[in-house]
């Protein structure tokens, strides 16, 4: 899956957020909503909130959040 960068609101690791209640609760809304879509293979490491056109979608992802960064990095060139 492929996403504008400039759409990512955030990009949380999983074992670090769940912890806490809000985290949870939110996730769990979204998911509730329609709003999540796994892209994950194996376990989800991370999530990347995203909005586009003013639709939020949650997309959970098996690649640490560094790798994500690392690879947004290198598309752009930097």
């Amino acid at each position: 899956m492929v996403v504008r960068k400039s759409g990512v609101v955030a990009v949380c690791d999983l074992d670090n957020t769940t912890g806490s209640r809000i985290t949870r609760d939110y996730l769990a809304g979204a998911e509730k909503s329609g709003s999540v879509v796994n892209v994950a293979d194996d376990l989800p490491k991370s999530f990347v909130i995203y909005e586009e056109n003013g639709k939020i979608t949650v997309y959970l992802s098996q690649l640490s959040p560094a790798t994500l960064l690392r690879r947004s990095r290198t598309r752009l060139g930097e």
